[in-house]
């Protein structure tokens, strides 16, 4: 139906937000943010692990076999100086066997250096360091050749010009390898420090963000448990403010009843009294008949106030049908019934409350609306059984169910109690403005879940 739609929170009452959604984004975000900073974290650590594996652990091993390599080439300094020292009775050829244990040491920490050197010294430094030292024993090779041959002063020549320049040459390129080494493990301790530092500045960072939003669940949490304590506190009150009413509206009834008894049925058993006292004529027969008559409706009038009986017996829609045309009659109010769906068998809690939700609505209607029409509709589908009832009077106030009670003075208790049975049935009741004024009430039930 169109028009505008009432809220039908409990009572009255502002509807409150469960906290599950945004729980479970703030959830996802915190996740998503562990996951970002373990993967950054990760590539942190593996790039500082490839660092220390690729570089520094590296460098300092070439650093030990390049001073390796330096202290051979001192040890074939000192040997080129004593092979030129006229002071030894031994001649050139004698050092042959010392500068051979010296070429498997150094031959040797060469291979090895070349397998650790870093990878981004350059090929032509790889290349020198081993080309210069071949080149060297080949140049001693020579020396030691002459030596034998009986050329000792021309082999100590090519030792002082030659061997030595070349000895000297070699140490100065070690030497340059180890600075260059130096420096980059100097480079290499910068980069882990930078690397340690953006890891405790990330490790900060995050510890503040995960304790902002510890901190922003929590002011969440606390003001959602505020609201839901003071919900359950204008529940509270108001259901005692219902009970009361409920109470009033009990010994009202007790008292209409009371009052009905005492002051109809007993005139009316006064008057038979009376009047099966005194001789009996036709016309008193029939007076009396119509006074037995008018007893029994009233009686069962009251009988169908209390409890309807016909819910029994006919049934839910045979309830209807049967109540609309005396509603009519009594009111005046013309009432259209309109069915839709296959009927089904209603539970007797339900039927209960759902044709209690009619009397109440069509009573309504007639005390308040100012309405000449009144429509009822019945809908069943494979869900749901869905009653309507709408007029064509004054209509719903638009901050009715913001204040607790209805814009058509005097329907509070009614909806109120509409309310309360629509949630006893695990249904759901609507009041509509209708689509060209007057008022429509909903009330939907399914049919799977309810319980009498």
């Amino acid at each position: 139906m169109a028009g505008i739609r009432q809220t039908t929170n409990y009572h009255g009452l502002s509807p409150v937000t469960s906290p599950t959604v945004r729980l479970l984004a703030g959830l996802a975000i915190t996740l998503s943010a562990v996951a970002v900073y373990a993967g950054y974290t990760i590539v942190q650590l593996r790039g500082l692990e490839t660092l220390q594996a690729r570089t520094i652990d590296r460098n300092r091993t070439d650093s030990l076999l390049l001073l390796r390599i330096q202290n051979n080439l001192n040890s074939i300094a000192l040997a080129l100086r004593d092979m030129l020292d006229d002071t030894e009775p031994y001649g050139l050829a004698a050092w042959r066997s010392p500068f051979r244990r010296i070429r498997t040491d150094l031959d040797d920490a060469l291979a090895q250096e070349e397998r650790y050197s870093p990878f981004d010294r350059p090929a032509e430094q790889r290349r020198f360091l081993g080309e210069a030292v071949t080149q060297f024993w080949d140049a001693l090779d020579r020396v030691f050749g002459l030596a034998v041959g009986g050329q000792e002063a021309e082999a100590r020549v090519q030792v002082r010009l030659s061997l030595e320049a070349r000895q000297q040459a070699l140490a100065a390129a070690v030497a340059r390898l180890l600075v260059q080494n130096n420096e980059i493990e100097q480079a290499a301790a910068i980069r882990t420090q930078e690397i340690y530092e953006r890891a405790t500045r990330n490790v900060y960072l995050f510890l503040a963000a995960m304790l902002i939003l510890i901190a922003l669940t929590s002011l969440y949490l606390v003001q959602y448990n505020r609201r839901m304590f003071q919900q359950v506190s204008e529940l509270s009150e108001h259901r005692r403010e219902l009970a009361q009413q409920l109470i009033g509206i009990q010994e009202s009834a007790f008292r209409s009843i009371s009052r009905e008894l005492h002051d109809d049925f007993g005139q009316i058993l006064t008057a038979l009294g009376v009047m099966l006292q005194r001789p009996q004529s036709r016309e008193d027969l029939r007076e009396l008949q119509q006074i037995v008559q008018d007893t029994l409706e009233k009686v069962r009038g009251l009988s169908h106030a209390l409890h309807p009986m016909i819910l029994d017996e006919m049934g839910f829609e045979g309830a209807v049908q049967q109540y609309l045309p005396g509603f009519q009659k009594q009111t005046g109010i013309e009432v259209r019934y309109e069915k839709g769906g296959e009927s089904r068998d209603l539970e007797r809690g339900v039927a209960t409350h759902m044709y209690r939700v009619l009397q109440e609505a069509l009573n309504n209607i007639a005390r308040h609306s100012k309405s000449p029409r009144a429509t009822v509709r019945l809908r069943y589908s494979a869900e749901a059984a869905v009653l309507e009832i709408e007029d064509e009077g004054v209509g719903f106030g638009a901050n009715a169910f913001q204040r607790g009670r209805s814009g058509r003075d005097g329907q509070g208790m009614g909806l109120i109690s509409m309310r309360e049975r629509a949630e006893m049935v695990h249904g759901q009741v609507e009041f509509l403005d209708g689509p060209s004024g007057g008022a429509v009430v909903r009330l939907t039930v399914p049919l799977e879940e309810v319980h009498a």
